[in-house]
């Protein structure tokens, strides 16, 4: 009986955690394989906007470990986030990656480690590369209006991508 009890203990504890999860947003980035022309591994930033179009978090860069000349070259990002703060973007860069699948999670806080509040924000995914194409991907997302998928199309530069938001208490 004692056995039972902690079982079904145990088993709600599970069942219960599961239902209080943190809110998370995950990007499923995909960078094609290209065989035509000269490769080179491309710049990649994926970060948040707010409705007035401030940064909100950079959720991930990617850049060649000597290439910060070649930042402003992601456009919007550069623009909206990088350039006035080089500790910032030392602090956040990794290393390009070559075609593959990439799993980006955000746990929907600001670069302060502020939760966000319930509004309208804006992912974009920026992929720029040397002697290939630039594309710049935007997806809105409603905190408020809770948990959502969506699967934006392939371009020139990413695969299908897939935005999904859960954890959301409405």
């Amino acid at each position: 009986m004692r056995h039972l009890i902690r079982t079904v203990a145990v088993s709600a504890l599970f069942v219960s955690s599961a239902a209080f999860a943190a809110p998370q947003m995950t990007v499923d980035l995909t960078l094609p394989e290209i065989t035509e022309g000269q490769y080179h591994r491309p710049y990649v930033a994926v970060w948040v906007e707010d409705a007035q179009g401030q940064p909100v978090k950079t959720l991930s860069l990617w850049v060649w470990d000597e290439g910060h000349k070649w930042l402003k070259d992601i456009r919007r990002w550069w623009r909206k986030a990088g350039r006035d703060d080089m500790s910032f973007v030392d602090g956040i860069a990794s290393a390009t990656r070559p075609a593959g699948h990439y799993k980006i999670d955000w746990d929907l806080k600001d670069e302060a480690g502020k939760a966000l509040e319930p509004a309208r924000y804006t992912v974009f995914i920026e992929v720029v590369r040397e002697h290939g194409g630039r594309d710049l991907v935007r997806q809105n997302i409603d905190l408020a209006a809770g948990d959502f998928s969506v699967q934006l199309p392939a371009t020139t530069e990413t695969g299908v991508i897939d935005i999904r938001l859960s954890g959301m208490a409405r």
